[in-house]
């Protein structure tokens, strides 16, 4: 996660509230973060729009009550996130597009959805910016990739660099690379999760509580994360190092190696890959 100590960023609209949206909305409201002229929120209804009442520097919008409300969100905004379900992307775009302001950096959260289709349905005067970001962004921990538009310029990038490590790091890379990206670093927590139901399920397996097995694998999966960041050693090292030489480690090491997971891993992203394109096809 950056270690910027503060953060100044423009106004921003974020459409879409979701957990998503809301994870980013966590770390623009972080004490080191300035988001000079406020946030404007809007979701679908006044019960969630109005969870935000009291939160200094938010302004929430409901739609269901509201039919302009997206585009009084964005109005003035230097930065537009849009955050809603890809399905509503194209029809929210047309809404919004006559209230942007020429200069204004719109910002898709929304996967699948390709730049060309943003820039399609928004003046030439805005800039498109595609980003990834993944669910470790709740808690400050995301890995986020985000692409250039064709009328996007670098300071363009710079900004949303810049708004996406209050929830993380960020990862620069064409837009040809997003999908590919999103099956590491956006599909990855899953992967990590079906892992420590596996090592949590073998636990349980060999006598251990449901509680106990928890404690055991969740505690392993955390400390050896942070022990890799904080070594700055490869996992490949890391992993000779607690394999010693005839022992318990390396026997269970062979079978898993017998099991070619760098293969199994090679297949299982591809198929997510495979997925990606066939959804930005539509």
């Amino acid at each position: 996660m950056s270690t910027v100590e503060s953060t100044r960023l423009p106004s921003i609209a974020l459409l879409g509230a979701g957990s998503m949206g809301r994870a980013i909305l966590g770390g623009l409201l972080a004490d080191a973060v300035e988001v000079t002229g406020g946030i404007r929120v809007t979701n679908r209804s006044a019960e969630r729009a109005a969870e935000f009442d009291g939160t200094d520097g938010v302004t929430a919008f409901a739609t269901e009550s509201d039919p302009d409300a997206n585009r009084r969100a964005v109005a003035g905004a230097a930065v537009v996130l849009v955050a809603v379900k890809p399905a509503m992307v194209p029809d929210l775009l047309d809404d919004i597009a006559e209230a942007l302001e020429p200069g204004t950096i719109v910002v898709s959260v929304a996967a699948g959805v390709t730049v060309a289709t943003f820039e399609a349905h928004l003046p030439e005067t805005v800039a498109v910016v595609r980003s990834m970001p993944n669910t470790p962004a709740i808690v400050g921990r995301a890995v986020t990739g985000v692409s250039p538009g064709t009328r996007s310029s670098d300071a363009d990038l710079a900004l949303v660099r810049a708004l996406f490590e209050t929830v993380g790091t960020v990862v620069e890379v064409p837009e040809s690379q997003l999908d590919a990206l999103s099956t590491i670093s956006g599909s990855g927590p899953a992967y990590v999760f079906l892992l420590i139901e596996a090592m949590t399920a073998a636990a349980v397996e060999k006598g251990f509580t449901a509680e106990q097995a928890a404690e055991l694998v969740n505690g392993t999966f955390a400390g050896a994360s942070e022990l890799l960041v904080a070594s700055g050693k490869t996992p490949t090292e890391l992993r000779i190092q607690v394999t010693s030489p005839k022992g318990t480690t390396e026997r269970a090491i062979a079978v898993l190696q017998d099991a070619d997971l760098p293969a199994l891993f090679t297949r299982a992203t591809d198929a997510a890959l495979t997925r990606a394109k066939e959804l930005a096809a539509g």
